[in-house]
């Protein structure tokens, strides 16, 4: 089969692979489309050793598993868990000490004609979503993790630092809570696709210093990391959501003294994005910049890395 495969920060477009056998307990699924994902972006520039087909942002048809699931349209979680390690017996399986990670860790993902992954992880997709929009349930419910972790109410002044992809979504979802929201970023034409959406909007002067209750950094550089530390009342929750490829420098007193909290966020509920999805409370389909077929693969990746550019959609249906 088809797929973009990474090796020594190389991604290649390779024609020779193997259709995945699914092992027990696990589905092989018919890739329609992907998504290309920050995260993968870091991955080419050595944020991880990972080695193997890329992508994890996808929506696909099962062509091997149960009654159930044959047939279907479905997205998938992207981690693979042993159910028995000390994470997965408390409920917490996105840190399995054991997992594979789709596209990241030990588990070809993709940006491939075919995919495996346990049959627990695959939600069907309803008919009310489309093919493109299920893409975005991945990081629309990395978004929503947020919320499992932050306690936020009317009550709640709450920044997003960041008008990207993973940005625009996380001020989408957040703005749900009906909270006090501000998202700034570096793009007029990116905060206007939430200003149509009645989200307050502005540069990072618009930032008032030591006023927030909660920060959301969504941009990966750390410039915006400055920006939503700067940001928070003594006390204050900084949220991490993006990946870094280099080191970042932290000013340790600084959290100590304000008594800072910090949280790291990545994957999140799907059956609440694919809920959202279904009821068009979130737009994704305004992040989508452009789409190439999976044999433009490379292409698709130059894009991707092209600055302010949004969502690039990898089509694999007839690859």
């Amino acid at each position: 089969m088809k797929a973009l495969w990474l090796e020594d920060r190389t991604l290649q477009l390779r024609r020779d692979l193997p259709v995945p056998e699914p092992p027990p307990g696990e589905a092989l699924v018919k890739v329609l489309r992907a998504g290309i994902c920050n995260t993968d972006l870091e991955l080419l520039r050595g944020y991880y050793p990972y080695r193997g087909v890329l992508g994890h942002e996808f929506v696909g048809r099962v062509e091997r598993g149960s009654d159930a699931l044959l047939g279907q349209r479905v997205v998938g979680e992207i981690n693979a868990t042993c159910g028995r390690c000390r994470f997965c017996r408390s409920g917490q399986s996105t840190h399995c000490e054991n997992r594979t990670v789709l596209g990241i860790v030990n588990r070809n993902g993709a940006f491939a004609e075919y995919l495996t992954l346990p049959e627990e992880n695959l939600y069907p997709v309803p008919e009310s979503v489309s093919t493109d929009e299920a893409t975005f349930t991945e990081p629309l419910a990395a978004a929503l993790e947020i919320q499992q972790q932050v306690p936020l109410d009317a009550n709640s002044k709450v920044l997003v630092v960041g008008d990207g992809k993973l940005g625009l979504l996380v001020a989408q979802s957040l703005a749900l809570t009906g909270c006090d929201l501000l998202a700034v970023g570096r793009h007029r034409e990116k905060l206007g696709l939430l200003e149509n959406r009645g989200i307050a909007t502005g540069f990072a002067d618009a930032v008032v210093d030591r006023a927030f209750d909660v920060a959301v950094e969504c941009t990966g550089n750390p410039e915006g990391f400055v920006i939503a530390r700067r940001a928070l009342r003594p006390r204050g929750t900084l949220v991490l959501k993006s990946t870094y490829a280099g080191n970042l420098s932290l000013d340790v007193s600084s959290l100590v003294v304000d008594e800072i909290t910090l949280v790291g966020s990545r994957c999140g509920p799907f059956p609440q994005a694919i809920d959202l999805l279904a009821n068009h409370r979130v737009d994704v389909m305004s992040l989508v910049c452009d789409r190439f077929p999976l044999t433009e693969g490379l292409a698709a990746f130059d894009r991707a890395q092209e600055r302010g550019t949004l969502k690039v959609l990898v089509d694999a249906s007839d690859a």
